[in-house]
């Protein structure tokens, strides 16, 4: 059982992150404050709760993602407001510097080909079913097992809509870089004479 006394020294180191994440899920600036803020009070509350020695950040991912969940998603039906000039830099590969050109993948090589709007974009259009799982696993770093229980779904679930949230963003950016002329366009099959 946590001390309540220590939930400010514990917890708050984690802010800048909750923001970041709130932020992304939001797409405001002020609903990512009151997220957050949400969040914390929820924890404090129920910081007595919280088992000493466990991670202490995906307690608080779940309870943030959760309050997303519960609290954010009857917003849907105003109007989205999207406000990406203040979204922190989004890198879904971390780069390795030192890295020899030869032993890196083609996807590492065409990824540093896109700028940052560019893949904010692509991760801004993905559906929140799969934008949720992605940003929990590719930009903060949180395993399959943690995501399947911040947003209370079996991991194959998980798995699942990560695959496929990724497989969005990589055909958005593939037809990106096509569109710039980075890529060749595939080549249009014409209809054979036996097709009729």
């Amino acid at each position: 059982m946590a001390d309540r006394s220590e939930f400010a020294q514990e917890a708050m180191q984690y802010a800048p992150q909750l923001y970041s994440a709130a932020l992304r899920m939001t797409r405001s600036r002020s609903d990512a404050e009151d997220l957050v803020q949400e969040t914390y009070l929820r924890a404090y509350r129920g910081y007595e709760g919280f088992t000493e020695g466990t991670n202490l950040r995906a307690w608080l991912f779940r309870i943030l993602t959760n309050t997303f969940i519960n609290t954010y998603r009857a917003k849907q039906r105003r109007v989205q407001e999207s406000e990406l000039d203040d979204v922190e830099d989004l890198y879904l590969y971390k780069r390795i510097s030192g890295v020899d050109v030869a032993s890196r993948s083609a996807e590492d090589t065409l990824f540093e080909l896109f700028p940052d709007d560019e893949v904010k974009a692509a991760l801004e259009s993905l559906p929140e079913s799969f934008r949720l799982p992605v940003l929990l696993a590719d930009v903060e770093g949180f395993a399959y097992k943690e995501i399947a229980e911040m947003l209370d779904i079996p991991i194959g679930t998980v798995m699942s809509r990560l695959h496929r949230g990724r497989k969005a963003m990589h055909k958005a950016l593939i037809d990106f870089a096509t569109d710039r002329g980075l890529l060749e366009r595939a080549p249009e099959t014409e209809p054979s004479a036996t097709d009729g």
